[in-house]
């Protein structure tokens, strides 16, 4: 059994096999399943049974997905993994900055959401940092009270810009972040065009705590999307 054993999760897709698919494959994993099949009988669901996920489908026949994650998140945390045969990067872009916590194309590989899952679980499970400030990615240790980064044991000196660039990341560990959300949060909602402003810093903490900044290990390319800070298991 993997992943959290007994966590709920709520699948709400309009085909029929990719929900008997997804419920045999998540009860066989020891998760419990509950489906809906149009947008509006996912956010009665998710209001009544209190999921510790959502699988959601973009194209439903009564509400646009991108509508559900708007009105989940008016309410809600729960994290949501997108699953949509819809590719375009604007759409991926939009369900992330809505609040979806990660974005899967279809046709998927079984392996890689269920991996995905665990992730979004784990992710919702952590403490608050305020009770374990000390976060632990790799070589990489950060102690959030003490605004220190340590790299194999070595301090690692940063500015004030990329200390806040990083902590952004680390509250959102392994979850992708757009370019828009990080330039909103770190430079101010005035900023949130400038996509050189980030590029730029990204580098500065590629060099700074990667082994190879040219194929990162921790702050990972997402493709059209933005990046991702990787905590190893």
């Amino acid at each position: 059994m993997t992943g959290q054993p007994g966590a709920r999760i709520l699948v709400v897709d309009d085909e029929p096999a990719i929900r008997r698919v997804l419920t045999v494959t998540l009860n066989r994993h020891g998760y419990a399943v509950e489906t809906a099949e149009r947008g509006q009988e996912a956010l009665i669901k998710a209001a009544r049974w209190h999921p510790d996920l959502i699988i959601l489908d973009l194209g439903l026949p009564d509400i646009d997905g991108l509508t559900v994650i708007r009105e989940l998140r008016q309410y809600a945390t729960t994290p949501i993994v997108v699953l949509s045969v819809r590719e375009a990067e604007a759409v991926k872009v939009q369900a992330l900055d809505l609040g979806a916590d990660d974005y899967v194309t279809k046709p998927f590989g079984v392996a890689e959401l269920l991996a995905r899952i665990r992730v979004a679980l784990r992710h919702a499970a952590r403490p608050a940092h305020g009770s374990a400030p000390v976060i632990q990615a790799g070589a990489i240790t950060v102690d959030l009270e003490h605004r220190q980064v340590f790299v194999n044991g070595r301090e690692i000196r940063l500015t004030p810009t990329e200390w806040e660039l990083l902590k952004v990341f680390l509250t959102h560990p392994n979850k992708p972040l757009t370019d828009r959300y990080l330039l909103e949060h770190v430079w101010g909602p005035e900023f949130s065009g400038a996509d050189h402003y980030l590029h730029v810093y990204i580098a500065r903490l590629r060099k700074k705590l990667e082994p190879d900044p040219q194929q990162p290990t921790y702050l990972r390319t997402e493709p059209g999307v933005g990046y991702r800070f990787v905590i190893p298991d």
